[in-house]
């Protein structure tokens, strides 16, 4: 419990409602991280190296504001020394000292469990990935460790009604949770899975943090903020990854991009610094990587 308050205490959430940071540098995030999303951006390296003719652009305070309140910094970096080349592309995630092995070689399936009380009990850390029940959950999952069929996709949304634990590497959990708000599902199966997932937030004392998946390709939707909410109001540590990123076709409404830039100044009305949040397509890849490195700067810190 002691290491998931010391991540709570590094802006991984910040639930409260005081002024939020200027428009202005949101946008100049934003615009920079739609640029490199879907270009062949090089990865940063796992320790960046701050460059001093940067660090002289724009004055310290300016700088160390605007990483404060946009950026997700993490432990190990000054938030006044960080660089363009240190933010993972199409994200506002800061690369740190903590990020290292990111490969998965090996995952298998564990258990599905029916209530919180039977998950695993071993001391292994875990990232708890939820979203609404036709966001692309399993297809995510299925990216991430590069086999199809680990979380079974399905065209009938809600299939999923169990905790899922799947091992990867022998050392950690990848947690697919039943998806939220499927209109079909009838009331009894909703008030249940409702119960028991709260459940798992509240008393998972291995949890790192909950990949909050939120689909871009439609206009933010009030269920998915008022889950972000509901895990930041409880300090549930959490990253909003942006899935179907690859539908760029405005025909039928906005782009992606433009959703995501809505749903943000949605979730700046409550929160003092923005939570981490990424782009990703399964169909394409993007985010893939990136998300994996954050995944492992977060575990590593949590696992020290």
């Amino acid at each position: 419990m002691f290491l998931r308050n010391g991540l709570l205490s590094l802006n991984l959430t910040s639930f409260s409602s005081p002024p939020s940071p200027p428009a202005k540098s949101l946008s100049f995030l934003f615009s920079f991280n739609k640029t490199i999303a879907y270009s062949t951006h090089k990865r940063p390296h796992p320790k960046p190296k701050v460059s001093a003719s940067r660090a002289a652009k724009q004055p310290l305070s300016e700088r160390a504001r605007f990483a404060k309140t946009v950026l997700f910094v993490p432990p190990g970096v000054d938030p006044a020394e960080v660089t363009d080349e240190m933010i993972l592309p199409g994200s506002n995630i800061v690369l740190g000292p903590y990020a290292g092995h990111s490969q998965i070689k090996e995952v298998e399936f564990v258990k599905s469990s029916g209530r919180a009380k039977d998950c695993p009990k071993d001391d292994r850390p875990e990232f708890a990935i939820l979203g609404r029940s036709n966001v692309g959950k399993s297809s995510l999952i299925n990216a991430l460790v590069r086999k199809k069929e680990v979380a079974l996709t399905s065209k009938k949304p809600g299939k999923t009604q169990l905790i899922n634990h799947f091992l990867v590497n022998k050392s950690w959990y990848i947690v697919d949770l039943p998806g939220y708000g499927f209109a079909r599902a009838p009331d009894a199966a909703r008030t249940d899975w409702s119960s028991f997932t709260k459940g798992y937030f509240l008393n998972r004392e291995t949890l790192v943090a909950t990949l909050l998946l939120i689909d871009a390709s439609v206009p933010p939707q009030r269920i998915d903020l008022d889950c972000a909410n509901w895990l930041g109001r409880n300090n549930i540590p959490m990253t909003f990854v942006f899935t179907k990123c690859d539908k760029m076709k405005a025909s039928k409404g906005k782009r992606p991009d433009e959703n995501i830039r809505d749903f943000q100044e949605l979730i700046r009305e409550n929160y003092r610094q923005h939570p981490p949040w990424i782009m990703t397509s399964s169909v394409t890849g993007l985010g893939r990587d990136e998300l994996l490195l954050h995944m492992s700067q977060l575990r590593n810190y949590w696992d020290q």
